[in-house]
């Protein structure tokens, strides 16, 4: 028996259970992680990984959550699609490097809340793994407005994320951004 390549790789898959236990969305990771950082590591997930094909948005608790893996957060089409679908929040586990951590993690973060305008929540891991591999940790909550409204550093812990339905219904109606975006100039329907 000849497996086929799909096969032999493996799924990074997020997912989401009621709280009755029954699974109510699946997302595996569209973008993958090939590239040299800067510290002279190379990173190359297409070889142990396959990546996703579906954008993932589903209702729970009264909102829709989008759902993202990591390297995802630097595509924004990928933000702008789980928008579409109606995304309040959107959830971005995630195991940066240090040096790209240090650099991006914040910044690309905050510009997926502001330009989606939606809430961002990103468990992140962090610390020192086998092989030597660092994470960047630093879990954060974003509101619509790009503001940190928590942050963990890099050791384990937990945060809160308070959603204000009211505040993301002003910001929306206040900069209508995504009724302003240009079919066939910049994207978008």
């Amino acid at each position: 028996l000849r497996l086929r390549d799909d096969e032999r790789r493996i799924s990074n898959t997020t997912l989401v259970f009621d709280p009755d236990g029954k699974q109510v969305a699946r997302y595996d990771k569209i973008h993958l992680f090939d590239a040299d950082v800067e510290d002279g590591t190379a990173y190359r997930e297409s070889g142990t990984i396959r990546p996703g094909d579906s954008v993932v948005a589903f209702n729970m608790g009264g909102g829709r959550i989008g759902l993202s893996i990591c390297y995802d957060v630097r595509f924004p089409a990928l933000y702008q699609a789980l928008r579409d679908q109606g995304a309040d929040l959107v959830v971005v586990p995630s195991a940066f490097t240090v040096p790209t951590g240090q650099a991006h993690w914040k910044p690309l973060l905050r510009a997926r809340a502001i330009e989606n305008q939606v809430y961002i929540i990103a468990p992140a891991q962090g610390g020192s793994h086998p092989g030597g591999r660092q994470t960047w940790g630093h879990s954060l909550c974003i509101d619509p407005w790009g503001e940190v409204i928590a942050e963990l550093q890099d050791q384990p812990g937990i945060i809160y994320c308070p959603f204000n339905a009211d505040k993301l219904s002003r910001i929306r109606t206040q900069m209508p951004v995504t009724s302003h975006r240009r079919p066939g100039v910049t994207g978008g329907h």
